[in-house]
């Protein structure tokens, strides 16, 4: 039997890259790996997907149609699909988070992710959306949201069958409420730590995109609102107000108020499915980092549900997750 060792190596002597030096990168919350590739004067990022757990192939389509959009998604130097390897162009290291820790400007660089999005929604769906792509709809939404029920809950009180069913009778009630518009692509986890800054391009070009893999065709508030109630920092509520105010501008035809329902109902759908899949990486996968972005998610929640009608929610989280167990340690050390 072949070793993933001996995988690795074939595929870099036919990809041209044999005897690349290697250096790890930082991973992320996926089974892929990541390093960094050198050879002479060439540089590339050797992805490393193991088969049965990941499939390339979705990045590959999302990455190779992002750029026939003219975006700045990685080149694909290089791919063995039966064994999960991706040989991809290098952005380097400054993610927007990083050049934000450095002190760059936050209204300069939310403009350029939020310009990436308008230029991006305002193309037809049919030039946006693979042929084929799925389509983010209300069950999609409902297994999502279920991350809460089933990985949050179980760690800080009882299961309960009578809070999930409940819960799910709740979500088909606020979930109708997000207005039907124009479906555009959704990179799904679009934040600062998923954005390189690459300042040599132009335009919108200077925002690189990475982990777009989970791409679906779905509503133009959903990538808005992952980068500006993200999960891994803090963004000023006067910044996202002005950020919302600009895309809202370049869409005039947009109704604002159904707009910022959808927001909302998406805003407090995707926190729940973090807190979920946060707690997940945790208790399953070994990667308790996660768990330190949690208060910070259920901050977000909280706020998101006391500006907009999710009375059902709020109520159902007061019964059956209230504050003093919204902080797992804490929650764990009293049951």
């Amino acid at each position: 039997m072949t070793s993933r060792s001996d995988q690795l190596n074939a595929f870099l002597k036919t990809a041209g890259w044999s005897g690349a030096q290697r250096r790890p990168l930082a991973g992320d919350a996926s089974f892929r790996r990541y390093d960094r590739l050198t050879l002479g004067s060439r540089k590339a990022v050797l992805m490393d997907a193991l088969p049965g757990k990941e499939d390339i192939r979705p990045f590959l389509a999302i990455a190779r149609h992002l750029r026939s959009l003219g975006y700045s998604a990685p080149e694909i130097y290089g791919e063995a699909v039966h064994d999960g390897f991706i040989l991809l162009e290098d952005f380097g290291d400054t993610t927007f988070s990083h050049r934000l820790q450095s002190g760059a400007d936050e209204k300069t660089m939310y403009e350029g992710a939020v310009d990436f999005l308008i230029d991006l929604h305002s193309q037809a769906t049919k030039a946006t959306v693979p042929s084929g792509l799925p389509v983010y709809n209300t069950d999609r939404y409902l297994d999502e949201v279920f991350f809460l029920t089933d990985w949050y809950m179980p760690q800080v009180s009882e299961r309960s069958d009578a809070a999930r069913q409940d819960y799910e009778k709740l979500w088909r009630e606020i979930l109708s409420g997000v207005s039907p518009i124009r479906d555009t692509l959704v990179l799904r986890d679009f934040h600062a730590d998923n954005l390189m800054w690459l300042p040599e391009r132009d335009g919108v070009a200077a925002c690189g995109l990475l982990d777009f893999q989970d791409a679906l065709a779905g509503h133009p508030a959903y990538d808005l609102m992952s980068l500006l109630e993200d999960a891994r920092r803090d963004v000023p509520v006067d910044l996202g107000q002005a950020m919302i105010d600009r895309y809202l501008t370049a869409f005039p035809g947009i109704k604002k108020k159904a707009f910022m329902t959808s927001f909302s109902i998406l805003a407090a759908q995707r926190h729940c499915k973090v807190i979920g899949i946060f707690t997940r990486l945790a208790v399953r996968d070994g990667k308790p980092a996660y768990l330190a972005h949690i208060p910070r998610v259920w901050r977000l929640l909280e706020s998101t549900c006391a500006r907009s009608d999710l009375a059902p929610l709020t109520t159902w989280l007061e019964t059956w997750l209230p504050a003093k167990k919204r902080n797992l340690h804490e929650a764990t050390t009293q049951t």
